[in-house]
């Protein structure tokens, strides 16, 4: 399948999860030109479940990291899927 996006959205994310485990978990799908975890790993606020945004250097990778949907990492089963790449300027 051919994605026009770059970029996934991954939800259900442990609140202990860091975005340096993020990125050694997506690192291996392919090269990561950038990753945003929210809220961020220095947030005062409680943190009941967190959401990572990864862009990928291409586009394939969107396609393998789906395949990580029900993994559970750290304590949560994880949810991968594409995210429009116009909705993703927040991250300029």
């Amino acid at each position: 399948m051919n994605y026009s996006t770059k970029v996934v959205q991954v939800t259900n994310v442990s609140p202990s999860t860091t975005s340096e485990q993020m990125r050694m978990l997506f690192g291996f799908l392919g090269i990561i030109e950038e990753l945003k975890l929210f809220p961020p790993d220095d947030s005062p606020m409680p943190v009941t479940s967190r959401v990572c945004f990864v862009k990928f250097l291409q586009h394939e990778s969107v396609g393998v990291s789906q395949h990580l949907t029900n993994t559970v990492f750290v304590d949560r089963a994880l949810i991968v899927v594409p995210f429009a790449e116009g909705v993703f300027d927040f991250m300029n």
